[in-house]
């Protein structure tokens, strides 16, 4: 039978109703993927294909899982009186790099083995912590939270670790050392010319120039609680931990600021603290530091989110 006058806007609104309904039924709900054994959590590193490693903050152990599976298990039972902080992974050269905290210093592990490729010390404890790893074609950058300041360990084009590290010193409003915990979270951009770190005291992102450590605030934005970030084609990811939160902010092109996007939250989120990306989706560390510090949860966990 044809279609009356008067049934046509009906039919064109169920159409509607419908097309808007599909985005949300073909939402992915979060994942959960425990770290078994684990005492403590913090940094997550994204490896070849669904592979992630994830560190024990205090024990210094790093586990390796598998996103697809959604399991993972004790790769690296770590030497005594190691920690875990921030990590990356160099896949082309297969060099893991983790920030050592407390210790004031770094490890490179090699992500297959497991074996132990390289230390340093960058400071000495309690006045360094080194908190947060980045990489470029170069080599890697940490942050410390105590003093205004990344560390440089340089690798050749062959993947070798350098047998030494710089020191640069930073300057301008990222040098704030006012607060408990200052330069945390840190990525490079592209072509290495730029670093941004995030200032968890400050609740603020800025860029610092890997030649003279001259910072400056990327304006319009405000990140209470910023720990680890991200940062891909103009975009960032910026994990607040107490905040239970990620927020994806879009960058001018000159870095100069930015605006936040969307802020990303799961009931799953139990003080997250860094993030790593696959494909469309966040793999989101639960540090629980709601428990205490040391955290004192029965469990840790990766969370999946859509980015």
């Amino acid at each position: 039978m044809p279609l009356s006058r008067a049934a046509v806007p009906l039919l064109l609104l169920v159409v509607l109703l419908a097309a808007l309904a599909a985005p949300a039924a073909a939402a992915r709900p979060a994942q959960v993927i425990v770290l078994p054994g684990a005492t403590s959590a913090e940094g997550i590193a994204a490896g070849r294909g669904a592979t992630f490693y994830a560190g024990d903050l205090f024990a210094g152990d790093i586990f390796r899982g598998n996103l697809q599976r959604g399991t993972a298990e004790l790769f690296i039972d770590a030497p005594e009186g190691r920690m875990a902080v921030g990590m990356a992974v160099d896949v082309a050269h297969d060099l893991l790099f983790v920030a050592g905290g407390f210790t004031g210093q770094a490890y490179i592990y090699d992500p297959r083995t497991g074996a132990t490729v390289a230390t340093y010390q960058f400071g000495a404890p309690p006045a360094t912590l080194v908190n947060d790893v980045a990489l470029t074609k170069d080599g890697a950058w940490f942050t410390d939270s105590f003093q205004a300041r990344l560390y440089f360990v340089p690798v050749s084009r062959a993947g070798v670790p350098g047998s030494t590290f710089r020191t640069l010193a930073v300057s301008g409003p990222a040098a704030d050392t006012g607060g408990e915990v200052n330069l945390n979270g840190i990525q490079a951009t592209a072509n290495g010319k730029i670093l941004i770190v995030a200032h968890s005291a400050n609740a603020q992102l800025y860029t610092v120039d890997p030649a003279s450590g001259a910072s400056a605030t990327i304006a319009g934005v405000s990140v209470p609680n910023v720990d680890g970030i991200l940062l891909e084609a103009g975009r960032l990811w910026a994990v607040q931990n107490f905040s239970n939160q990620v927020s994806r902010i879009r960058l001018r092109p000159d870095l100069s600021s930015g605006v936040v996007e969307e802020v990303i939250t799961s009931e799953l989120f139990q003080v997250p603290a860094t993030a790593a990306r696959f494909g469309s989706r966040l793999a989101v560390v639960n540090a629980k530091f709601d428990t205490g510090i040391p955290p004192t949860a029965d469990q840790y966990e990766v969370i999946l989110v859509d980015r």
